[in-house]
């Protein structure tokens, strides 16, 4: 039985399965969705492929948001990762917001969710290892959902 969560792809006489993507996406794409996306690719990557995006970029991802990422899980973001536009990544099966109210970037895809989590730019470093455990919560969480398809 096939899992619904694969997209089969034919090639020659084999079907390949291709993982769900999904898009972790904000304004700015340099604090939030940068972590969603990083922590994704360590507890998740078996289920899904991980892209963050935003409809602006900065120069550089927030900065105690790397330093928590790389604290709690041992990636340095400022390697793996870069702000990036929505129009730099592939299409998507998933967009998940990460709660940036009004001004949400719109992009394409077969299912959408708002995790609707408060920026910490500018807020002491709790509360940006409360977002990373929210975030890892909210990625087990999706993985499942995915996993259960």
């Amino acid at each position: 039985m096939e899992r619904q969560s694969e997209v089969l792809i034919r090639k020659g006489t084999k079907y390949m399965p291709e993982k769900v993507k999904v898009a972790f996406v904000c304004v700015h794409n340099s604090c939030r969705s940068q972590m969603a996306e990083a922590i994704s690719k360590i507890i998740a990557a078996d289920s899904f492929e991980a892209y963050s995006a935003g409809t602006e970029t900065k120069p550089q991802i927030n900065q105690d948001a790397v330093a928590v990422i790389k604290e709690l899980y041992g990636v340095d973001m400022n390697i793996t990762q870069k702000s990036k536009l929505i129009s730099d990544i592939p299409p998507v099966d998933v967009v998940i917001t990460m709660g940036c109210n009004v001004n949400c970037p719109y992009l394409p895809c077969k299912y959408r969710e708002d995790w609707g989590l408060e920026d910490p730019t500018g807020k002491d470093k709790s509360e940006f290892i409360k977002t990373a455990k929210l975030i890892e919560e909210k990625v087990m969480d999706l993985k499942n959902k995915i996993e259960s398809l």
